[in-house]
Order: structure tokens, then C-alpha cells, then sequence
């Protein structure tokens, strides 16, 4: 019995949820975005608009920028107000004159290389970037990519217009074209592998401090042990760490190594891709079985 104040309950209904959750086409709201899975592409827009949009890069590759281009048109310079030679020099002696400044830069593609990474482990970023690509190997994949293929352009940009430039001050010959492709192509090849060595090194030790520490120990402290090993018993050793230092073999591109008997021609870059093949595996079991 009911009174005139009170109503008859009513039958309770299951309320149908948004189509948003799951619900029928008539309760809720359609988004007009395709769903799509993702794929390396957007991987590679993804670690392409980070590494552009951070202050880091900006400032490493203008720096580096400024130390091969500066350093190489400079020592130019002082050669043709210096020299009272009368004779020509060769192309090829032309072309060794930027090896200082890309021995320099080479410190900048090392740091670039271990940011790329090791910045989002101090940052935290990294979570985000593993849960909005969940595919690990996929990031690494991208982020390798990405930078790679920067610094080449870059690299292979300044070399060629240092190499003109001081062939043009100088005016050298001109030299042959397997010395032009090694002092321009080979170099840069050889710079972004380097780089992305220090990519793998950031992604196992995940500290940004840590990692370009050992690379640029990787890089000179080879070359200034060997200079100090005085006694015949290391000789074997100390001929070995002259001839495989990174100095040396960045210089035997231009075909001015250190000791004759290292590694000449492509040869450096053949060896510095198995290192950083095994490094990037390395990286990338790291990556994919560790947490972030």
C-alpha cells in the first residue's frame, strides 16, 4: 500500500554504456579517426620531431659545425700566408689539413650520439616513449635511424665544402677521385657510425655523464697509452693500440696515418661497423629486457 506521498518503485533497467566502452551505436560518441596500428614510420616522425625540438642538438651539431668548418678553413689560411714555397701542393696534402677539425667534431657526434638516448632515462621520457611505442626494438630501430642519417648529411655537407674551400686557398691540384670520396664520404660514414657506437653505449649504461665519459675514453685513451709504454716487452702492444686508435683511423682516410702499418683505405670503417653491430645488439637486448 502506497500513500499519496510515495511512488511505486520502479523497475530497474541496465543502463548501456557509451559506444566509446563498448556500447550499442545509438548510446555514445564515434570518433571520425581511422584506428590504425602503428608502424616505423611513425616511429621515425616521432624520434625525428624530438631530436629536432631539443636544445641539445641545436647546440652540439652547431658546435661541431663551427670546429670542422673553422678549423679547416683556418689552417688553411695560415699555410697560404705562411708559405713561401713556390710550389704546388698535392690534393691529397690539401685534403688531410681537415682532419683536426673533424677529430674535434668527433666529440660532438660522441655526445649527440649518447643524448639521443640516455637523456630520457634522466628525464624520465623513456616511459613515454615505451608505452606509446611498445615495440622496443622499433624505438632503437627509429632513434638509430634518425640520427644516422643526420649526422651523414651534415657531416658529408661540411666535409665536401671544407675540402673545396681549402683546394680553392691553397690552389692545389685537384685530387684523384677515390681520395676525394674517402676525405668526404668516408669520414662522414665513418663519423655517424661512431655516433651511433655512442648511441649503443647510452643505451646500456643509461647515464648520460657515464656513457661520454667512456666514449671519449674509447676514442683517446688508446692513442695516449701506447704513447707512454716505454719498454721493449709492451712493443707488440703499443704498436697495436697505435695502429686501432680512432685518431689513426680516422686519419688513414686521408691516407696520413699515424703508422703505415694500420688500417688503410675503407678498412676503418669495415671494423668500426662489426664494433658498433655487436654494441647495437647489445643495446638492444638491454633495452627490450630491462625495465625503464
Amino acid at each position: 500500500m502506497t500513500t499519496p506521498y510515495q511512488q511505486p518503485p520502479q523497475p530497474q533497467t541496465p543502463q548501456q554504456a557509451p559506444q566509446w566502452q563498448g556500447g550499442g551505436p545509438s548510446a555514445g560518441y564515434t570518433s571520425p579517426i581511422p584506428v590504425r596500428r602503428a608502424h616505423l614510420g611513425d616511429a621515425l616522425a616521432s624520434e625525428w620531431t624530438k631530436l629536432r625540438s631539443v636544445r641539445s642538438t641545436m647546440w652540439t651539431l652547431g658546435v661541431m659545425i663551427v670546429l670542422m668548418l673553422g678549423i679547416g678553413l683556418l689552417t688553411a689560411l695560415v699555410i697560404s700566408s705562411v708559405s713561401s714555397e713556390p710550389e704546388i701542393p698535392s690534393g691529397q696534402e690539401v685534403l688531410s689539413l681537415g682532419f683536426f677539425g673533424v677529430l674535434l667534431g668527433s666529440m660532438c657526434v660522441i655526445t649527440l650520439g649518447v643524448l639521443t638516448i640516455a637523456s630520457e632515462y634522466g628525464t624520465g621520457m623513456i616511459r613515454t616513449t615505451v608505452t606509446a611505442c611498445p615495440s622496443r626494438g622499433r624505438v632503437l630501430v627509429a632513434k638509430s635511424l634518425v640520427f644516422f642519417l643526420l649526422v651523414f648529411v651534415i657531416s658529408m655537407v661540411i666535409t665536401m665544402t671544407v675540402s673545396a674551400l681549402q683546394l680553392s686557398i691553397l690552389g692545389a691540384e685537384s685530387p684523384s677521385g677515390g681520395s676525394w670520396l674517402r676525405a668526404t664520404a668516408g669520414v662522414s660514414l665513418y663519423l655517424a657510425t661512431l655516433g651511433l657506437l655512442s648511441l649503443a653505449i647510452g643505451t646500456l649504461i643509461r647515464h648520460s655523464a657515464g656513457a661520454i665519459t667512456i666514449m671519449i675514453g674509447v676514442v683517446l685513451l688508446p692513442l695516449v697509452l701506447a704513447m707512454f709504454m716505454f719498454s721493449d716487452s709492451l712493443t707488440a702492444l703499443r704498436e697495436f693500440l697505435f695502429d686501432y686508435s680512432i685518431p689513426n683511423q680516422m686519419a688513414a682516410f686521408y691516407d696520413e696515418g699515424i703508422r703505415v702499418s694500420g688500417p688503410s683505405g675503407w678498412e676503418p670503417l669495415w671494423i668500426l661497423l662489426c664494433v658498433t653491430a655487436v654494441a647495437m645488439v647489445a643495446a638492444f637486448f638491454s633495452l627490450d629486457k630491462r625495465d625503464v
